[in-house]
């Protein structure tokens, strides 16, 4: 499907602005710090759209006139960083591109989860697979982010991990990959939704692993008209693509929303809590899965790229 919203919509939106796997093993050319144990991930997955935490929009991040665009409907599916995305995604994609909106992320969850034929071998119930809420909801635009969980704590990747068969992971993800934009696009019929895959951040534990997950999910999108969304780059050091980092500069939008950049004096701000280097909701961890409470840079930047490229998917 391709719909006209991309003109000047994409101006009001540049304006704007789960799981890790504790295999080791992973190799890269750029050095990986040794950060504290993440938080393990939550038993209690499942959708969620309470109140937003984020700042109310100023005006100058509304979209003025949308009369001869037509708002996209966009659904989001994802692991937990997209369950504490959800919100705040939510609001940008209405600020900016007046869009309509439904998020149904679960944590812990693989693509694997969101096909059909999973039963009860998947964290995601069958009301709330892929193809089930394409043919209900019928968006424009599918967003899918999933960090790539590679310890088998989801029953139907059969066991696969990427710590002790990583070839036979990544063919597994590749093939998932592929079978859930099959299923996407045969419920969606011949003017069905366009995919968005979301590039995710440096790993400190694998990066290489984080590397071909996301060149898998590229390769999907270049072979069935999808598009990504580089998330990940805005979570990274300007010199290192996969160099994960606690703190980065600033940036403009930050410095202007002091709630945004946590350390001001420095000219800094936090991407994650001290003991949980994957997630970058900056309130802790709860037992009960949930959309992120508190105002955190890392989910604003990652959610900004993510609404610009749901603006290109026209």
């Amino acid at each position: 499907m391709r719909k006209p919203w991309i003109g000047g919509v994409l101006a009001a939106v540049l304006l704007l602005g789960a799981c890790g796997d504790p295999g080791s093993g992973g190799t890269s050319n750029e050095a990986a710090p040794k950060p504290p144990p993440a938080a393990g991930p939550s038993k209690s997955p499942g959708p969620s759209a309470p109140a937003s935490p984020s700042a109310s929009p100023t005006a100058r991040q509304r979209v003025a006139d949308t009369s001869h665009a037509k708002a996209p409907k966009v659904l989001y599916l994802g692991d937990s960083l997209a369950m504490e995305n959800q919100t705040v995604l939510g609001d940008l994609l209405r600020t900016g591109l007046g869009a309509r909106y439904r998020s149904a992320p679960y944590s812990g969850t693989t693509l694997c989860d969101y096909l059909d034929g999973t039963g009860e071998d998947s964290l995601v119930p069958d009301k709330d697979k892929a193809a089930a809420l394409v043919r209900e909801e019928r968006p424009d635009v599918v967003v899918l982010q999933f960090w790539g969980n590679a310890w088998g704590y989801t029953p139907c990747m059969d066991g696969i991990t990427y710590d002790k068969e990583r070839q036979k992971y990544f063919d597994r993800y590749a093939a998932d990959a592929k079978a859930l934009a099959a299923q996407i696009g045969e419920a969606g019929g011949a003017d069905g939704p366009r995919i968005v895959w979301v590039l995710q951040g440096p790993d400190p534990i694998t990066p290489d692993r984080v590397r071909r997950v996301n060149g898998i999910y590229a390769a999907q999108a270049r072979a069935s008209g999808g598009i990504v969304a580089d998330a990940g780059r805005a979570v990274a050091p300007a010199a290192g693509r996969y160099t994960w980092v606690e703190q980065l500069p600033c940036t403009a939008y930050e410095k202007k929303n002091p709630a945004y950049c946590t350390e001001p004096g420095s000219g800094r701000t936090a991407l994650h809590r001290g003991d949980d280097y994957l997630h970058f909701c900056l309130a802790p961890t709860t037992a009960k899965s949930r959309p992120c409470p508190a105002r955190s840079p890392g989910i604003r930047r990652m959610t900004a790229e993510i609404t610009r490229a749901v603006g290109e998917a026209g």
